[in-house]
Formats: structure tokens, sequence, C-alpha cells
């Protein structure tokens, strides 16, 4: 438990001593990696917690949505037009998703009756 938590307090402090800086041709990937990295990881906590968690499903997620978007992101500065956003505006929105699901599967561990979804009137626990 404590040796991911001291990796991670490790990263973020290495992180802050030594300034790196990325080239601006390289900002928008930059960009697109970091998002694809965040949506990939929120996604298997959220297989993770429904109990449906496939590595190579993980694995494969990353790669071919990084390599997709980063794919998107090229082509769109070949032809002069900001694409990536839209790749962006994707994770984005998956990375929200993914974040509310996680929340609802963690307050259902808190509260004893089972969490609605607004709208349905049915609730998610059945």
């Amino acid at each position: 438990m404590w040796l991911p938590l001291g990796g991670l307090a490790a990263g973020v402090l290495l992180g802050l001593l030594v300034g790196v800086e990325i080239p601006l041709g390289l900002v928008k990937y930059t960009a697109i990696a970091v998002l694809a990295a965040l949506d990939t990881l929120l996604g298997g906590l959220r297989a993770q917690l429904e109990g449906r968690f496939d590595l190579v499903v993980f694995t494969s997620g990353f790669v071919v949505n990084t390599s997709f978007a980063a794919l998107l992101t090229a082509i769109g500065d070949l032809l002069g037009v900001d694409v990536y956003l839209g790749a962006v505006i994707v994770f984005s929105m998956r990375i929200f998703n993914n974040v509310s699901f996680i929340r609802r599967d963690l307050l259902r561990g808190f509260t004893r009756e089972p969490v609605t979804v607004r709208g349905t009137g049915a609730s998610e626990g059945r």
C-alpha cells in the first residue's frame, strides 16, 4: 500500500524540482497523451470497482486511444485544423463520466440504501 504512494510522492517531488521544457510543437501531443493516460487510469479504476478489470483491455485501450488521438492531431497539423480539440473534448467527457461512476460506486459503499439514477426512479444496486 505504501510503495505506490511513496512512488507517487517521489515522482511529484522530482517533477517539481526538475524543470522540463516541452517543445512548442509537441505540446498538443503531450496534452493528448496526458488525457489518454488519465482516461485509461480512471477507466481501469472504474472497471476494478465493478469487478470486470482486464489487463489486456486496459493496456490495449491506452495504446489504441493514444495512438488514434496522436494520429488525429498529426492529420490536423498537416491540414492546419485543430482536430485535436475533438479528442480533448471526447477524453474530457469520458474522464468526467468515469469519475461520476467511481463516485457512485464509492458512495454506494458508504450508504445503506442503493443510489438511484436521476430521472428513471430505478436503483443502480439492483
